[in-house]
């Protein structure tokens, strides 16, 4: 098992919408770098912990830990010309690199673990997340980190 950590813009897609979701499951959609599909094609596995982190809002945090149930599948949103996440230059070429996975809620964390107290705690000061220009949005997490991670939440 392996243990990875997932961006979403909360005004996007939040923690609570996948709370709400039918079976508290959804696809992670839309992800347009090659490293972070890399990952989810080439080594998200069923049973994968996922920890859910909101960016680009007023105070980043990770907010629960889901588990990867469906593995690597096409991102039918790459070919849909009225979806967010449409990828014009793969649908001109009809070939599409794009894929998602489905995530489950597994626990919301009591509290959110702020990005402020990330930076705070030495043992995780070789997080991925805190690396100078790291923007991917899909990051694996070491099995280290993500015991403290848990401990912290």
């Amino acid at each position: 098992m392996k243990y990875w950590l997932m961006k979403s813009e909360p005004d996007t897609y939040s923690w609570d919408d996948l709370e709400r979701a039918p079976q508290q499951t959804g696809s992670w959609e839309g992800v347009r770098n090659y490293q972070a599909r890399n990952f989810m094609r080439d080594e998200f596995k069923i049973g994968d912990q996922v920890f859910f982190y909101h960016s680009s809002c007023a105070e980043p945090a990770i907010m629960g830990l889901a588990e990867v149930v469906r593995e690597a599948y096409p991102d039918p949103t790459a070919m849909d010309p009225s979806s967010d996440y449409y990828d014009e230059k793969s649908a001109k070429k009809g070939n599409n690199p794009w894929v998602m996975v489905d995530v489950k809620v597994k626990k919301r964390f009591t509290r959110p673990i702020t990005l402020a107290e990330i930076r705070g705690i030495p043992d995780l000061s070789e997080l991925a997340l805190l690396r100078p220009g790291q923007r991917l949005s899909v990051q694996p997490v070491s099995h280290e980190h993500a015991k403290r991670l848990i401990k912290q939440s």
